[in-house]
């Protein structure tokens, strides 16, 4: 199984929720479920997806980046 976990900075968790929430199209559309969103500290947040077709997500983040979200991304597998 292939997984995507970004993480990103929001100091307003509730406004980027809300965007996120917004995109769950796109994302779906993305070929990705988003499996877990965690808080951290520093106004840090995690998100766990399961990735059903990567290419289709690498494609999303590249939508996404190009629209200036600070997104770092990485793909793993289940071990």
């Amino acid at each position: 199984m292939t997984q995507l976990l970004l993480q990103t900075q929001a100091p307003d968790y509730a406004a980027w929720k809300a965007a996120f929430d917004a995109e769950a199209e796109n994302i779906a559309a993305a070929s990705l479920s988003t499996l877990q969103i965690w808080k951290g500290d520093q106004n840090a947040i995690l998100v766990l997806f399961e990735v059903h077709n990567r290419k289709n997500a690498e494609a999303w983040l590249a939508k996404q980046s190009a629209l200036g979200h600070p997104y770092q991304a990485q793909f793993l597998q289940t071990a």
